[in-house]
């Protein structure tokens, strides 16, 4: 197999470039590899400074830990105690939040100082400093969400021994207005994920929580609401024994074709077309020891599952409507289709308890969440339709 084909041949590239530049004095140039290849890698690395270290593709050059340091990694992060339990924690935050959520511009960064208070089981409250910031872009915007989605900080120096030791910096995917609809929609995009979990390990984990919003500048509270914490990329990819790398124009056959079925598999599931690897939008790429890149999907809430009113199909699509489910993933034959299929068939009983456990849905969504699953296992459980999705029907283009 040759190794320095496609995208990963520039990972080859650049791990000659690092051993050069380990050996050459500080400060000195390292002249480009002949061929495009080389060129293309060493101008885009930028092999000279503080550059290198900021391009993603420098990161493919980085050495491999020890296989033994690597399964350390995974069992850690497994172990994780945020995401190791499932029952919702108890939550309050508080920040200048009037400010953070009028801070809409999906550019900005600014950071704000915020107090998380965790309520354990017995009662003890764990205080620990963070720094809250806006995030995203659709969910950001002031006519999608009165509330923004948040990125939380976390103080190393507070966190021992609480529910979020060895936590850094996490995602809160908050409640987007108030109202009973609204909390559900957390709830259904939680479920996505938990489906997710099910089908393979090689998902991100997410934690629910009730949230109580406080206003620092004036102590009032703002509001209780659900929320979900969800599992830094860089844990995901310990707990494969690999590494997050960021790699635009990504194609179908750069992947591994196991896990990209499987996420496109799981994508038809729920409905979900707001995602994509040449982009790298709502996917995380973890690449393996063997140089194997693996795609993570997320951010569910664009999709037929959960569909919140700001629930558009991108105009380009054969879909009007969420609901309208569409395989956007590689043409495969009946023969390959069928182990893909088999296993996610296997879990429809696990999704439906799953599906019953999360005890925050009202039994009207409940039951409407059921109708759209059951929709989905009826289509696979026929082959005139799964031919027609997965081998007739399917994009012929090189990538998504």
């Amino acid at each position: 197999m040759n190794m320095c084909k496609n995208v990963i041949r520039y990972a080859c590239v650049l791990t000659g470039l690092l051993l050069v530049s380990l050996a050459a004095p500080t400060g000195a140039r390292i002249a480009p590899p002949s061929g495009s290849a080389g060129a293309f890698a060493a101008e885009q690395a930028g092999v000279d400074g503080a550059a290198t270290k900021k391009n993603p593709l420098f990161k493919l050059a980085q050495p491999w830990p020890s296989a033994d340091e690597r399964r350390l990694r995974k069992k850690e992060a497994e172990a994780h105690p945020l995401f190791s339990g499932t029952d919702p924690i108890t939550v309050t935050i508080a920040a200048e939040f009037r400010i953070i959520n009028k801070d809409h511009d999906p550019k900005g960064s600014k950071r704000y100082p915020g107090e998380l208070k965790h309520t354990r089981a017995d009662g003890r409250v764990d205080t620990i400093a963070v720094k809250l910031s806006a995030r995203g872009h659709v969910r950001r915007l002031a006519q999608t969400c009165d509330y923004v989605p948040l990125r939380v900080e976390f103080s190393k120096e507070s966190l021992k021994e609480t529910v979020f030791d060895v936590q850094s910096t996490l995602k809160l995917v908050v409640q987007c207005r108030d109202g009973g609809a609204y909390d559900q929609y957390i709830l259904r995009e939680h479920l996505a994920y938990r489906i997710l979990n099910l089908l393979t390990s090689r998902s991100l984990r997410t934690r629910l929580a009730r949230v109580t919003y406080v206003d620092s500048t004036t102590g009032k509270v703002m509001g209780t609401r659900y929320a979900m914490f969800l599992e830094h990329d860089s844990d995901v990819a310990r707990r494969m024994e690999g590494r997050s790398v960021e790699l635009q124009r990504v194609q179908f056959k750069d992947v591994d074709a196991d896990t990209l079925e499987t996420m496109m598999v799981f994508a038809y599931m729920i409905g979900n077309t707001d995602f994509s690897i040449y982009a790298l939008h709502n996917v995380v790429l973890v690449q393996t020891p063997d140089l194997v890149l693996h795609t993570v999907p997320y951010d569910f809430d664009i999709s037929g599952l959960v569909h919140p009113p700001y629930a558009i199909p991108m105009k380009s699509l054969p879909i009007k409507t969420v609901d309208e489910r569409l395989y956007r993933g590689p043409c495969r034959t009946m023969e390959q289709m069928e182990p893909v299929l088999a296993n996610v068939s296997a879990k429809s009983a696990a999704v439906m308890d799953l599906l019953s456990s999360i005890s925050g849905f009202n039994r009207g969504v409940r039951q409407e969440t059921r109708t759209f699953l059951e929709g989905f296992y009826s289509s696979i459980g026929n082959q005139g339709t799964v031919k027609r999705v997965f081998v007739e029907k399917c994009s012929k283009a090189p990538a998504m």
